[in-house]
């Protein structure tokens, strides 16, 4: 069976209903008071580590001017911290504080709330909770690979 799969047809479906499930939760307000770009910000550093602004700006894609913008209303609301480069003191470095990951985890939280009520309510069977609990990891190496 595996070897008839044509790799553009897995990943034409795979996009298409990845797309779809992160268009829906994303349309759901979850509360925590975080912008899309707050949070994938967030979500980067958390991830990450202490990096600098230009370093986040090429990760998520974007130019520093809106970076630079997404991180001042960051950390005027003390979600982010700035603090020298240990190793180069002319560099600033970001971190999250812990303001920033409860907010974060609160905003997790809440959307893992809702696909989990949504797997309830949709009634998947045992089977289809360990496919997709089994398709989870791959999802992830798929997207790390990008």
């Amino acid at each position: 069976m595996g070897k008839d799969l044509d790799p553009a047809d897995v990943a034409a479906s795979l996009l298409a209903s990845v797309s779809v499930l992160v268009r829906r939760v994303r349309q759901v307000p979850t509360g925590g008071g975080l912008t899309m770009p707050e949070r994938q910000a967030l979500s980067c550093l958390d991830r990450s580590g202490p990096t600098t602004s230009a370093a986040l700006a090429r990760e998520v894609q974007i130019t520093a001017q809106a970076m630079g913008a997404t991180l001042g209303a960051l950390r005027d609301r003390g979600l982010i911290e700035r603090h020298p480069d240990p190793i180069d003191g002319r560099r600033v470095m970001l971190r999250v504080t812990e303001s920033g990951l409860r907010a974060l985890k609160n905003k997790r939280n809440a959307r893992t709330e809702l696909i989990a009520q949504s797997l309830t309510r949709s009634a998947f069977t045992p089977t289809e909770l360990e496919q997709l609990t089994a398709a989870a990891p791959l999802l992830e190496r798929l997207a790390q690979n990008i």
